[in-house]
């Protein structure tokens, strides 16, 4: 069994009156199988409603199953006896950095999470080193968190989560509120633990540019897996992604017009340097 396997997952948003009455019921999560192998590196894209950042909260115990089951590293999430557990082994990086920094210090933060779960002083502080380290902000951890730049309060917050020694990292948006340059620093962060921790990494976002460089990406619309496959199977398919209301990365999105326009390039280009290396031949032709 994989790090996270999810069978016949259902999850309803369920609304009620005053006197506990059922009002309405919105299906987030339809009747969902997935498994995912320890030291992927997994993108879930989808648009606002999808349900991706519903199966996030699912990975992490914050929601539990309508129906079916979701098992973390063979732990059922229903089963209470297994939820602390189940929430040292998958970590949680949210969309706004400042909901989980509380710390007036840099180390202070990144060592609270492993002092709540009974980490010795010694080790504590061992691994707050280790972890400032891994995300790069050893210089900055006598500083306050409030004198950071977004992009840096989103590597001390990942900081926090690995202090607590997880084996998967679950980040629900993580950049959503960062600039271009912010965003580029925390995904090259989290990539980079992935490949030298040997960390899985659920990457939920709905910026196509973070997902290139991911080992699988699953594609949610509606509750559903609609598409499962590595980043140049799902970006081949342009006209399939914008049926779903989503974007492909830009240089995608130039390979494609181009071959639309005649242009013999192949399927699902990926990044500048792959598209530049396609053209020059051509252009030396011309």
């Amino acid at each position: 069994m994989g790090i996270i396997k999810a069978s016949k997952l259902i999850y309803d948003y369920i609304r009620r009156d005053e006197n506990d009455n059922i009002e309405e019921v919105n299906r987030a999560i339809d009747a969902v199988d997935v498994e995912i192998q320890k030291g992927d590196f997994v993108a879930i894209l989808g648009h606002n409603g999808s349900g991706k950042s519903t199966f996030a909260k699912h990975v992490n115990g914050i929601l539990l199953p309508t129906e079916g089951t979701i098992w973390i590293s063979e732990m059922d999430t229903q089963d209470a006896s297994h939820i602390w557990n189940i929430r040292k082994t998958a970590g949680m990086v949210f969309q706004n950095p400042d909901n989980q920094i509380i710390g007036n210090v840099v180390e202070e933060d990144v060592g609270f999470g492993p002092e709540n779960i009974g980490v010795s002083t010694e080790e504590i502080w061992k691994r707050v080193d280790e972890s400032l380290e891994a995300v790069g902000m050893t210089a900055y951890r006598m500083k306050s968190p409030n004198k950071l730049s977004g992009g840096q309060k989103q590597r001390v917050a990942i900081a926090g989560v690995m202090a607590m020694k997880p084996e998967c990292i679950i980040l629900d948006e993580p950049t959503a509120m960062l600039d271009p340059n912010g965003r580029k620093e925390v995904i090259k962060t989290v990539r980079e633990l992935n490949q030298r921790e040997g960390i899985t990494v659920l990457l939920i976002t709905h910026y196509m540019e973070e997902v290139v460089n991911a080992d699988r990406v699953i594609v949610m619309d509606d509750g559903k897996i609609v598409m499962d496959g590595t980043p140049r199977e799902i970006f081949s398919q342009v006209e399939r992604l914008k049926s779903y209301r989503l974007d492909v990365p830009q240089v995608t999105e130039l390979a494609y017009e181009l071959k639309k326009a005649g242009v013999e390039l192949p399927e699902g280009i990926l990044t500048r340097k792959e598209l530049m290396e396609c053209l020059l031949p051509l252009l030396s032709e011309g």
